[in-house]
């Protein structure tokens, strides 16, 4: 078998009617970097319609993913705004997606077709895809006979802030016989919520991973997950959820939804890449100095607020229509090597995002280092094993 590439972006939200930043604008900076490659995937973060519903703006039809039509294989469907426009959203995305050949996996009309890996064959090569929303909000989780994402779901604990803190807790020995916890406690202090990975649904995880992975060469596992707008925090469970995801066959893992890069991290000899950001974003009315009105709501400017102090940056005006973390400019593109139906090379292409809020892919000399010094900074300070080597105008990941 020929030698073949795979390349896999974080999020693409692309719903612009501008008439000059348009959606094809939008993408000139990474269409060679997708024309180059054998299999071609990404994230696609909200649903788009046939139609205008309440609360759409013409940039939420269609017409908006014209630019991808033939440079896109499969696109993951669990972020948490899939089912944004309900059930309306999901069948017209799915429609779109199958009418011009690509697969998707992740999202469906219900949870047994949110389910299902997808599949794309090349080159005698089979890939597998399993995508799961991990993060919420159960809103947009499927049901039986409800429209959404694959949920991996989980439970909500408040705990006193004290008991966070678990080498004070250990020094002063502040602990509980289990069995108290079975009978209600009163506690006059301070509370911190939680969110735990329900057992069952990684169980569940579990065993859709080993049966995908019969029926292909190689498995590739998306979890919509992360620490929104903070960067380098990874958490236990991210790591966890992805390390039982490849004890079960997975042969790479992706993740995306922060809109913040996250690093990379190598277990049992295979990569996980922790937070992929934004492939391709356009997002104003997230902007302070944004006037207009999103999805027919007025109250945009009140969240615009809320949404500073709850995540603690003011976004930079010089990037009016990508108004994140300042830090999320910069992002990696998972790009794998697979020869003789084995991934053998785990990779990274890095992509900056411009004040016009176009990504354009760096090399090594043009401002890559930069870039490559920046994922190796994040990388370490999570505490995650990852080594990045330059090999031409990418970086190749391995264990240290």
């Amino acid at each position: 078998m020929a030698r073949q590439t795979l390349v896999f972006g974080g999020d693409f939200s692309i719903p612009s009617s501008d008439p000059v930043l348009t959606p094809a604008k939008l993408c000139e900076g990474i269409t060679g970097l997708l024309d180059g490659a054998d299999f071609r995937m990404f994230q696609l973060e909200e649903a788009y319609l046939k139609k205008p519903v309440e609360r759409s703006v013409e940039g939420n039809l269609v017409k908006s993913l014209d630019p991808i039509k033939g440079r896109v294989d499969l696109v993951t469907l669990s972020g948490n705004h899939f089912y944004d426009f309900k059930e309306d959203g999901v069948r017209d995305t799915i429609e779109w997606c199958e009418e011009n050949g690509i697969a998707h996996a992740g999202g469906g009309m219900n949870e047994a077709e949110a389910r299902k890996p997808a599949f794309v064959e090349k080159g005698g090569v089979k890939i597998g895809v399993l995508a799961y929303n991990a993060v919420g909000g159960k809103q947009q989780f499927a049901g039986p006979d409800q429209a959404g994402t694959a949920p991996i779901n989980f439970h909500r604990a408040y705990k006193p802030l004290a008991d966070l803190d678990y080498a004070q807790q250990r020094a002063d020995r502040h602990e509980f016989d289990n069995w108290r916890f079975k009978e209600p406690i009163h506690f006059d202090t301070d509370f911190m919520g939680e969110n735990y990975m329900d057992p069952t649904a990684v169980i569940k995880m579990a065993e859709e991973v080993r049966e995908a992975k019969k029926h292909c060469d190689i498995l590739i596992v998306y979890h919509h997950r992360g620490y929104v707008h903070r960067p380098v925090l990874v958490n236990d469970w991210e790591r966890l959820l992805s390390h039982i995801a490849i004890d079960n066959g997975a042969d790479v893992v992706m993740a995306s939804h922060s809109h913040v890069s996250h690093g990379f991290e190598m277990y049992k000899g295979k990569a996980i890449y922790h937070g992929l950001n934004n492939f391709v974003m356009y997002t104003p009315q997230l902007a302070p100095g944004f006037k207009g009105q999103v999805h027919g709501d007025t109250h945009n400017a009140e969240w615009v607020k809320q949404r500073i102090a709850r995540f603690g940056f003011v976004p930079d005006p010089e990037y009016p229509t990508y108004p994140f973390q300042p830090e999320s400019i910069y992002s990696p593109v998972a790009k794998l090597i697979i020869e003789d139906g084995k991934i053998v090379s785990y990779r990274v292409v890095f992509t900056l995002t411009e004040k016009s809020g176009i990504p354009y892919v760096h090399g090594r000399a043009d401002r890559g280092q930069e870039i490559f010094d920046y994922f190796q900074k994040i990388t370490d300070e999570a505490g995650l094993n990852v080594k990045l080597t330059w090999d031409g105008d990418e970086a190749v990941l391995s264990e240290k």
